[in-house]
């Protein structure tokens, strides 16, 4: 084992680890959306896969997406992912309850309208697609061929016989005055599903073999006509969070009888969405055409490259082409007409051959109108600005630098540890102190109060959540744009592309927007890697702190952050390990040590003692956790749908976003929470969806928040989903105190020397790399 200095403030069991604990659940985190409350819900359809020579599983608990982006077994990881999660979602009748939208999915509702209507599509071919009609380049060429498509002008395999066109530049901004901007819309309520809508619904589940309770999740994501749609395409059951592919297949065979097979273009082309959906789970927005060939190859697909086809043909996905063009026709050699994704492979061996990508088109609008939005401030911004006064007068150099290279840019990607967040404030005081209109955005609540203190005007910091709503700060000006001079956007990893997206949209041109934050922790929830692929584009002048975080903790992380893990001294304890053989003992001793060591040696309460764990399953996961920590800390019968007056919960109010908070209590309009100060009124038929216990959290949920003391669990069955970012984001929530209840032995050197972040595929870098941006630092 590793030797970390210190020594339990309690009592110190056994010194030598159990590594040889075999996982039945293991919980782990091998995805950006690991991180959710666990939403029930079944599906058994009877007879056999469709046309698949295998009957379909059966299961009572089936993975479900819940409300923050859901789990995935190994055995079904995305294509073009490690591995994923081991998480088994707990069992019982009820479906998944629909996700609410985030505010960042709604203010994307004109885009989305395209995807509506493409899912439409046997219905409605001649419906204009209105959305993304103002975007430029490859996304709305890529549209217009999907329309040709739609309308019979063009035939689907068009989108392979020739290649990719080249991007298109970008307008740089025009010096004239922009027309208005149409104000962008707030947060839309959830749509409410019609009984008469429901009860079709039930009627072909019924009819189908599947639980009835799936009928209001269905009704949620393919709308009224989901009876209709169900009964002549079974396979769009599988856009209801929580149905896997033999459950689809299942319910198919019992509709449709043996016609249907492994084959049918129904069923080829939800599944190629089902695994694009799947892909984004793990934070990918594209995936590479032979990757999801492969895949529905596993899943008797006879011909891949006919289904792929079928899918772009169809509107399920878009087909995008990377790096080197093919060759001219007729260049190509005796065996190299088409690869599998139908694109010519390029005869010249000297050349790397094009890769083909898949994408869904929210995410291809997104990464295009954040490029474009992105271009648009780097070449709006005025750089004649002078704030040399208030960068002689910053409080660090590293400080001086970041206001100096802002004022010279409309982009500025600036990177540091927990102590650089100190620069970005000084950034925000110095701007405010020139009368500029400044703010910065936090992740979450606890970032806020921390942003605000730092800068010392709580009007100075606001979540990007009630930033993109309206519930904080400036509001819009007449144009619809935020009224802002200058954004700083701090844990500018968890940003996802569709709320990069938004946010960018709504920047008037002008507007100064710094993207700060610690590249070493774990990604975004939500699909994208846009502060990591700013950065490796070079697309704007950076900014890299100088300043160390401090004490034995900060020690420990930086080493983490450049994959060393070394002892370090700490006199006073600030870093503790508790050895432990089983998962077991690691659940008592997190006890232990959050109920009474924490507590006496450091004048930590408990409920300023954050555990963290790899995952919700397992023996030592959040959810067995949670239920020995409230044993011990708030013990009662759970009257309010398994929740007590005082329970420290987590709250997902949408994709993406947990807000740790306290219940209060409960009455007819549902569960009552305090979240940071702020009253939360969970609706009883959403507690189940969205809220759970928190005393125990996963590293993503975590992310951007801080607590006096952490208590890091990793059991022996949690070795495999250890990464450095996970290790680093853990290990640096702590600010005065870590324990590390260490049971994995040397698989935690090994992931922090050996295993980096998983890559996303994403298109964004590409896009940035394209941008004609001559003033950006080299």
């Amino acid at each position: 084992m590793t030797a970390l200095p210190g020594e339990t403030p309690g009592t110190v069991g056994t010194d030598t680890p159990q590594d040889t604990v075999s996982p039945p659940d293991t919980g782990a985190e091998g995805s950006a959306h690991a991180d959710a409350p666990e939403a029930p819900g079944a599906t058994e359809p009877p007879g056999d896969a469709a046309g698949g020579g295998e009957p379909a599983a059966e299961v009572s608990g089936t993975e479900v997406s819940d409300a923050e982006g859901g789990q995935a077994d190994t055995e079904d990881a995305p294509v073009g992912s490690p591995d994923a999660d081991a998480v088994t979602a707990d069992g019982g009748a009820e479906a998944p309850a629909v996700p609410e939208l985030s505010e960042a999915q709604a203010e994307l509702a004109a885009q989305r309208e395209l995807r509506e209507r493409i899912e439409k599509r046997k219905a409605e071919k001649t419906a204009p697609i209105a959305a993304g009609t103002g975007l430029s380049g490859t996304a709305a060429e890529l549209l217009a061929a999907v329309r040709a498509v739609e309308s019979g002008e063009k035939s689907g395999t068009a989108f392979f016989d020739s290649p990719a066109p080249a991007p298109a530049t970008r307008r740089p901004a025009p010096a004239a005055a922009q027309p208005p901007r149409a104000p962008v819309p707030a947060a839309a309520a959830p749509q409410t599903a019609s009984p008469e809508a429901l009860d079709a619904v039930r009627a072909v589940l019924v009819e189908g073999g599947a639980p009835e309770a799936l009928a209001r999740p269905a009704v949620g994501v393919l709308g009224e006509q989901a009876a209709e749609l169900l009964r002549t395409d079974p396979w769009q059951l599988l856009a209801v969070p929580g149905v896997r592919p033999e459950q689809a297949d299942g319910f198919a065979r019992a509709l449709l009888g043996a016609g249907c097979g492994p084959d049918d273009g129904r069923r080829t082309a939800a599944l190629v969405g089902w695994l694009l959906e799947r892909a984004a789970l793990q934070g990918h927005t594209a995936l590479d055409a032979g990757a999801v060939r492969g895949a529905l190859a596993e899943r008797a697909v006879g011909d891949p490259d006919a289904a792929v086809r079928n899918a772009v043909e169809e509107g399920v996905a878009l087909v995008f082409q990377e790096g080197d063009e093919p060759a001219p026709d007729g260049e190509e050699d005796e065996e190299g007409a088409a690869d599998g994704a139908g694109l010519a492979e390029d005869a010249d061996t000297d050349r790397e051959p094009a890769q083909v990508l898949l994408g869904l088109d929210r995410y291809a609008l997104a990464e295009e109108s954040l490029a474009d939005g992105l271009a648009r401030l780097v070449n709006a911004c005025e750089k004649a600005a002078d704030w040399a006064e208030a960068a002689a007068a910053a409080p660090s150099p590293s400080a001086a630098e970041l206001i100096r290279t802002t004022a010279a840019a409309g982009l500025v990607a600036h990177s540091g540890g927990e102590a650089a967040r100190a620069e970005p404030a000084a950034l925000i005081a110095a701007a405010r102190g020139l009368g500029l209109r400044a703010l910065g955005a936090t992740h979450s609540e606890d970032g806020r109060r921390r942003l605000a203190a730092a800068v010392g005007d709580p009007d100075t910091a606001v979540t990007l959540a009630g930033l993109l709503s309206g519930a904080q700060g400036p509001g819009r000006d007449e144009d619809g744009a935020l009224a802002l001079d200058l954004l700083v956007v701090l844990d500018a990893p968890q940003l996802d592309v569709e709320n990069a997206a938004v946010l960018v949209e709504a920047l008037a041109d002008g507007t100064r927007l710094v993207l700060s934050g610690d590249p070493g922790v774990l990604g975004s929830a939500g699909a994208g890697r846009v502060f990591a692929d700013v950065l490796a584009a070079r697309a704007c002048p950076q900014v890299v702190s100088r300043t160390p975080d401090p004490g034995p903790i900060g020690e420990l992380v930086s080493g983490i952050g450049i994959g060393e893990l070394h002892q370090v001294d700490a006199p006073g304890k600030e870093v503790v390990i508790v050895p432990v053989r089983d998962a077991g003992e690691a659940v008592h001793r997190t006890v232990q040590l959050v109920a009474d060591s924490v507590p006496r040696a450091f004048s930590i309460p408990a409920e300023e003692t954050q555990v963290i764990t790899v995952g919700h399953g397992g023996a030592a996961g959040t959810r067995a956790l949670n239920e020995a920590l409230k044993q011990r800390l708030n013990p009662g019968p759970g009257r309010f749908g398994g929740f007590d007056p005082g329970d420290r919960v987590v709250h997902v109010p949408a994709p993406g976003r947990a807000v740790p908070g306290v219940v209060r209590s409960a009455d007819a309009e549902g569960l009552r929470l305090d979240c940071g100060g702020v009253p939360v009124v969970v609706p009883q038929e959403r507690v189940e969806s969205s809220v759970r216990h928190g005393w125990a959290l996963s590293a993503h949920q975590a992310a951007g928040m801080h607590w006096p003391a952490a208590v890091v669990v990793l059991p022996g069955d949690a070795a495999q989903g250890l990464s450095r970012p996970w290790v680093y984001t853990a290990f640096g929530r702590g600010e005065r105190h870590l324990s590390v209840v260490h049971g994995v032995d040397q698989a935690l050197p090994h992931a922090v020397a050996q295993i980096p972040a998983q890559e996303r595929t994403t298109r964004l870098r590409p896009l940035l790399e394209a941008l004609p941006t001559p003033d950006a630092a080299s």
